[in-house]
């Protein structure tokens, strides 16, 4: 019988899969290092149990101790799982930036959630770094984690998650893209991928309104840096001590924009439910594509799952009041895309018997008429069907004879709208100028490009 005496045993051996659609203007191979399938749903699993048995191991925590943390969800969600196997109690601090699902699930696990003001200096009273602070002080038989500062935080990473993609991809990785917040994955995996082989690239995603990527390029800590922003799980206005930039090659900032769109893509093109910090490491990846080259392994890192922000960024709402919602409205140009038929059309001076075959041919119901190039009409199986019933012969006579109005003309950019109104008047289709001749358009291919 192959059973785990707990769940705490099931952290890691997460599963590396293949990107593919969302990443098709990307030379190199990229594989995406899915942490969801961690109990928790991140890969800050990982590190919060390192950080509870080394407090153990350290005399630093006790049974019956009560664990303190500001998180910004996933790190409490890590800990307080081990907490209810191990008997301790947990209290958390948190932003009010950070989702209402990530709040709930801290709640629903026993912990004890106390929600701060995000626009505030981390030395302020009333962040959520000072506030975690102040209770373990105030907290009698307390231990604070300290995830941003407690090496345990990247010893876990450089212990687990560097060897499992070291033997996933059998050694072959040429460049590692992680979102940096504390530091411990991106400085865990990447000082343990370094050792093996130096040439590994380490890009840091960042987002704006953090210090990483100036402080990085700079060495300037610079507090015109920061400034509030939407993301979650990456960027800081401090310097962790779990940060090592000797590690980091290079940071690219992405903005809230991108990291809120590409979160939602993440899942639509490649079926991946994942959350915010996955979206920014895409964007970030994306933006870097002319640093990767055939024949190379990219490994980027989904921190979390999807399920932490569907009040946020998989809420329409939430991403239409935020300027953030992409409004995919095709033009006539993007609706003739993929269509596998060319034009079918009948000239004016074809018998109509042509036009009766081709239409039963290909199984369609209107057929344009052109005559020296433009288009002088339509014939519809109605008006075939009215014609033969007066007069069998008709079949003999020229097209022109049955063709009925000519379909409307767009150009390639013309907007859905336009199309619609074109449609919605009892016409069956419309033509779209092309650079050589023309393409269709009927109701069931807008439908079929909209399902």
């Amino acid at each position: 019988m192959q059973i785990h005496e707990n769940i705490l045993s099931t952290i890691g051996n997460t599963p590396l899969v293949r990107l593919n659609k969302i990443v098709k203007d990307i030379p190199a191979t990229v594989l995406a290092k899915v942490e969801t399938f961690n109990p928790g749903n991140s890969i800050k699993d990982r590190m919060a149990l390192k950080m509870i048995e080394d407090a153990e191991k350290a005399g630093l925590l006790k049974p019956g101790y009560t664990i303190i943390e500001g998180t910004s969800g996933n790190t409490g969600m890590g800990l307080a799982m081990a907490a209810i196997i191990k008997g301790y109690k947990c209290i958390f601090t948190t932003t009010d930036k950070q989702s209402k699902e990530k709040v709930d699930i801290l709640r629903a696990f026993g912990a004890e959630v106390i929600v701060c003001p995000t626009n505030v200096d981390p030395e302020d009273p009333r962040s959520y770094y000072s506030v975690s602070s102040r209770l373990e002080r105030e907290t009698p038989n307390s231990w604070k984690a300290n995830q941003y500062d407690n090496p345990s935080n990247a010893q876990a990473h450089y212990e687990t998650t560097g060897p499992e993609i070291w033997e996933q991809t059998d050694g072959k990785i040429d460049h590692l893209v992680v979102g940096v917040g504390t530091g411990g994955t991106i400085c865990g995996a990447g000082r343990y991928l370094k050792e093996k082989n130096p040439n590994i690239k380490v890009w840091g995603i960042d987002t704006y309104g953090s210090v990483f990527k100036k402080y990085k390029e700079t060495g300037i800590f610079d507090e015109n840096e920061i400034y509030p922003y939407i993301t979650e799980g990456i960027g800081e206005d401090m310097l962790p001590a779990n940060v090592d930039f000797s590690l980091i090659d290079h940071f690219e900032k992405v903005t809230d924009r991108d990291a809120a769109i590409y979160t939602r893509r993440i899942v639509r093109d490649e079926g991946i439910f994942v959350g915010n910090s996955a979206g920014a490491a895409i964007a970030g990846l994306i933006q870097l594509k002319d640093n990767f080259k055939p024949g190379e392994t990219v490994v980027v890192i989904f921190h979390d799952h999807g399920s932490r922000y569907v009040g946020k960024m998989f809420n329409d709402d939430w991403m239409r009041e935020r300027g953030f919602l992409v409004e995919e409205k095709p033009t006539a140009g993007d609706l003739l895309k993929g269509k596998e038929l060319p034009l079918l059309s009948v000239e004016a001076d074809e018998p109509v018997r042509n036009a009766i075959e081709k239409m039963r041919a290909h199984n369609i119901d209107q057929l344009p008429v052109f005559e020296g190039g433009k288009s002088v009409g339509t014939i519809t199986d109605a008006r075939l069907f009215d014609a033969i019933l007066e007069d069998a012969d008709v079949r003999l006579q020229p097209a022109r004879v049955v063709m009925g109005p000519t379909l409307p003309v767009v150009k390639p950019d013309a907007t859905l709208d336009e199309i619609a109104k074109q449609l919605g008047n009892g016409t069956p289709a419309v033509l779209v100028e092309q650079p050589k001749g023309y393409g269709i358009l009927t109701k069931q291919d807008v439908i079929g490009k909209l399902k």
